[in-house]
């Protein structure tokens, strides 16, 4: 998330490379739902170095496709593959809505949250890392920070108002590694 003036802003996308002749280019997804984000008239904030064309400015959807398995995005005043070019590497980011799903957070809602497994304080998300198979919370404890998997058998209770999320994790996650064995066999 940053923020732009007063207004929060959500990082939804990547734009990856030049698809085709005609202004198209690649999307790379930071949103779970790109039919609802990429509609025809969103407008997106570019991230760009301050040497670009683009720094400042902003771009309007005219279309967004699914082509070969790849978000493919058409923008307003981006009709040819030299212009397109000029936008690769751009970050899109746009206004945060009010609408929520259900069982759904932005990364920046959790960071600061409280980690609390069988009633005690175990640690604080300190970030959230976005993995193809799934997110993960990173959690500072007194000694470490954590990975854990954000799926609902280990993090089954999110309270944003209550400032907490309760965890359910396997054994060894958030304990020390034994200490080893200096007289144990190394080919074990």
């Amino acid at each position: 998330m940053t923020v732009a003036g007063d207004r929060n802003q959500l990082r939804v996308g990547r734009l990856l490379k030049a698809h085709g002749l005609k202004g198209a280019l690649k999307l790379e997804l930071y949103t779970d739902a790109p039919e609802r984000r990429f509609v025809p008239g969103a407008v997106f904030t570019l991230q760009v170095p301050e040497a670009s064309e683009w720094h400042g400015k902003t771009i309007t959807v005219r279309e967004y496709r699914v082509m070969n398995g790849n978000s493919v995005i058409f923008l307003e005043g981006v009709d040819d593959r030299s212009t397109a070019e000029t936008l690769v590497r751009a970050i899109l980011w746009m206004d945060e809505d009010d609408e929520a799903e259900d069982d759904a957070w932005y990364a920046h809602q959790l960071v600061g949250l409280d980690v609390i497994r069988d009633d005690v304080v175990v640690g604080r998300v300190l970030r959230v890392e976005h993995l193809p198979a799934q997110d993960l919370l990173i959690v500072k404890t007194d000694t470490a920070e954590v990975m854990v998997p954000f799926v609902a058998a280990i993090v089954p209770t999110v309270d944003i108002a209550g400032g907490r999320i309760i965890v359910t994790p396997p054994n060894g996650l958030f304990e020390d590694p034994p200490a080893s064995d200096a007289a144990g066999d190394p080919s074990e």
